[in-house]
């Protein structure tokens, strides 16, 4: 078994998260490919792959437990986080990758054909210019510098009465959503335990006030 794997199921067992096999082996290979691709493409500034695991792997499944609806969109995704191992965690459920840049669409392409993923699409486009065919459950981010930058720039996207932003945070953003718009509103904060990983990390999650 390769030191990867070693490590990600060491960090498993400190969650209460349910991993298939195959997820796992899916889940070290996005890594391996995260780290050969990163050499030539600069996806991501975590270098060391046994690092990844904890700062980009177990960082995003911690929220696979959150997700309320079928159809996700991660905005702004970068190399494929949270979406490919949010996707991964829930073959059941269908997520988009959105991204401006061509090099991370490339690279999310790639992983996509590797694992076999059949629940990803990635799309090319800024999140202001994007109009889905359909709305979606969840607008999924941990890029965006501000929720309200968020919320304004990705107001389109949720479904109009069930559709939900979940933001993806550090320390607990009081500040932040002292700031968001009249029409938004907190419908709760998560606590996320991440094995290993310092600091704080909290999901976000928010609705539109009903009219």
């Amino acid at each position: 078994m390769s030191a990867l794997r070693t490590r990600l199921d060491e960090l498993i067992a400190q969650t209460d998260l349910q991993v298939s096999e195959k997820q796992r082996e899916q889940l070290v290979g996005y890594v391996e490919l995260l780290d050969k691709w990163n050499k030539a493409y600069n996806l991501t500034s975590v270098r060391d792959p046994l690092e990844m695991l904890v700062k980009h792997i177990l960082d995003s499944i911690v929220v696979s437990t959150h997700l309320p609806g079928e159809r996700f969109i991660d905005v702004g995704t970068g190399p494929g986080l949270p979406g490919i191992p949010l996707a991964i965690m829930n073959p059941e459920k269908t997520f988009f990758l959105l991204d401006s840049l061509g090099k991370r669409i490339r690279f999310i392409k790639q992983v996509v054909h590797t694992l076999g993923l059949k629940n990803v699409t990635a799309i090319q486009s800024r999140v202001e210019e994007f109009q889905p065919e359909e709305k979606f459950d969840g607008v999924l981010s941990r890029a965006f510098a501000s929720m309200t930058d968020m919320v304004e720039w990705c107001h389109h996207l949720p479904k109009q009465d069930s559709g939900v932003f979940l933001a993806l945070k550090g320390l607990h953003p009081k500040d932040e959503i002292d700031l968001l718009p009249e029409w938004c509103s907190v419908t709760e904060i998560i606590s996320l335990a991440v094995p290993e990983l310092e600091g704080d990390r909290h999901l976000v999650i928010l609705s539109r006030k009903e009219n």
